[in-house]
């Protein structure tokens, strides 16, 4: 597991380049390791070199390494797949972070089931920006009605937006939800966090706006898919 350490240390270095030549501040950019799949000692690993946000795409996946990860102070869970309805609760009682709802539904469980001694589940609201049937989002024309309808939600926060987009789109996808996130914070200041790019487009997504990326393989490694829902 040491070379996680190393690879931590080469992508803040990446991006504390990247920042520098587009004048960006450092600071306005959160790299989020997205562990899901691997072990809760590569998460350690990555802990001890200084990385307290985790990205993880599965409720009971989540669940389990928060359940043992309990006692490492500052960590923090972050929600970034897809999340069914019987599966909110999980979610709501030990993440921090859900990227990815697109759905009033689930927006409203996960107030409701988010327990009163936490603070609010910081939310984003994830945008299928390249219209593809296969990915989950909503489209940008639903955007400031559900937006509305989230921000009034208790225990929820809106934080702002997410998008995958399809290969070979990025450009474009970054630069429409660049625009996305323009409008959403006229409305709803607080909305300020775009989290997009990953281990293959991060750089092009910082020239875009994004203030969360989401590596995993350029951290982790190649993943393997034997885990439980």
């Amino acid at each position: 597991m040491n070379n996680i350490a190393e690879q931590l240390s080469a992508a803040y270095q990446n991006i504390a380049e990247n920042c520098a030549k587009l004048s960006r501040e450092l600071a306005s950019v959160q790299l989020i390791a997205v562990s899901k799949t691997k072990p809760v000692a590569a998460v350690i690993s990555a802990y001890q070199a200084g990385q307290r946000q985790f990205g993880e795409n599965y409720p009971q996946e989540l669940v389990a390494k928060a359940e043992q990860l309990k006692d490492l102070s500052a960590l923090e869970w972050h929600f970034i797949g897809p999340l069914q309805s019987n599966k909110t609760r999980l979610v709501a009682e030990h993440a921090s972070w859900v990227h990815s709802i697109d759905r009033l539904k689930i927006a409203q469980r996960l107030s409701a089931q988010r327990p009163a001694d936490l603070k609010p589940l910081q939310v984003l609201l994830q945008i299928n920006i390249s219209a593809e049937d296969s990915k989950a989002g909503i489209g940008a024309d639903a955007l400031p009605a559900l937006a509305k309808a989230v921000a009034d939600l208790p225990g929820l926060t809106l934080r702002g937006l997410m998008a995958i987009p399809a290969p070979g789109d990025s450009k474009r996808a970054f630069a429409a939800m660049q625009k996305l996130s323009e409008n959403l914070r006229q409305q709803h200041p607080e909305a300020t966090e775009l989290s997009m790019g990953m281990s293959d487009d991060w750089p092009l997504a910082l020239q875009y706006g994004a203030t969360m990326i989401r590596l995993g393989t350029a951290i982790f490694g190649a993943r393997t898919y034997e885990r439980n829902e």
